[in-house]
């Protein structure tokens, strides 16, 4: 599905009518044109060769009643994941990809040991979102969240990202509240700074995992680019611009970054307002081993102590590999 096209084939139609082929695909999320009953027969069939509604996905076979991991593949034959996270509140939350594989090669990440392959059009990052919401109205639910922590770096694909951004938050379409949308980004400097000129009510997350760049270095290569405290600075820039709270993501690893000096190196970074820590069980990929459960109350406890913010993240969809780091464009 190629999004631009539908605005094309009906350009000579009506306003109205544009409007209404809109509706169908983005709000009755229909997955075929014969759905569009207020379309004619002619017409249907015009759309349906012309801007055909298949996905081809496959969702896991695996189950697991918190999360689905589905794989999507694309025109040109690559294939990406998109998770579907089902929380005990009633949320919905999709975690769309940005790229096909990822050229940063954190260690600790699945997606980082495929490679980079390319970055993901609008409509694609577009037709994960598309897909879940189909599958959700048949239990006449809907999307209430958009996490952009799947494959791939989305500072990366900045203007897809946003354009994608764009059309989910847009009442036209999926009408998904901007607040409801986060980005995941291992410290990408230049998007945190054109977000932050942008002013958009999005949340912004960063991939820390590390409190020193001499560790982080070897667990993330990209912060021989991006260091600690440069990211820390546009983060603080990002703060005062935006007054928006930033959370910082750190995947405890046994033996590598869940220490005691670890968590106070943690803790002293933190000092700054608006921000928060969301600790995460580092999910198995063959390479680490997790956190004990007793470890990770101890980091907690000495970050609270350090007046630090401080959230755990529940483990969605680490059972049918389609928790964080996890997701690597595999069949299941």
């Amino acid at each position: 599905m190629d999004l631009s096209l539908l605005d094309k084939i009906l350009i000579a139609e009506p306003k109205y009518r544009r409007a209404q082929a809109r509706r169908a695909v983005f709000h009755e999320f229909i997955s075929s044109w014969e759905e569009a009953t207020n379309f004619s027969k002619d017409w249907r069939l015009k759309l349906a060769a012309e801007f055909p509604l298949e996905i081809a996905a496959k969702i896991s076979a695996t189950a697991d009643r918190h999360a689905q991991k589905a794989l999507i593949k694309l025109a040109d034959g690559n294939k990406i994941e998109t998770v579907l996270m089902s929380h005990s509140d009633g949320r919905r939350t999709v975690c769309l990809s940005s790229q096909v594989g990822c050229p940063l090669g954190c260690r600790f990440c699945a997606t980082g040991s495929m490679g980079f392959k390319r970055n993901l059009s609008y409509s694609e990052i577009i037709i994960q979102a598309l897909f879940w919401a189909r599958q959700l109205k048949t239990k006449g639910e809907k999307i209430s969240n958009i996490v952009f922590m799947g494959m791939g770096e989305p500072f990366l694909n900045y203007d897809a990202v946003m354009k994608a951004v764009d059309i989910l938050n847009d009442p036209d379409f999926f009408n998904i509240g901007a607040r409801q949308i986060s980005i995941s980004t291992v410290g990408i400097i230049p998007g945190i700074k054109q977000l932050a000129k942008e002013k958009r009510q999005l949340n912004l997350a960063i991939s820390l995992h590390a409190a020193s760049d001499h560790k982080r270095s070897k667990l993330i290569p990209a912060n021989e680019k991006y260091p600690l405290d440069q990211i820390l600075k546009a983060v603080d820039d990002y703060i005062l611009k935006t007054k928006r709270r930033v959370m910082f993501e750190y995947i405890l690893m046994s033996g590598v970054n869940d220490g005691v000096e670890d968590a106070k190196a943690l803790a002293q970074l933190m000092q700054r307002p608006l921000v928060f820590v969301n600790l995460i069980k580092y999910n198995q990929t063959g390479k680490f081993r997790p956190s004990s459960t007793r470890q990770m109350e101890e980091f907690k406890k000495i970050l609270e102590t350090g007046g630090v913010v401080v959230t755990c993240r529940f483990r969605l969809g680490d059972r049918i590999a389609a928790a964080c780091g996890q997701l690597a464009g595999k069949e299941a």
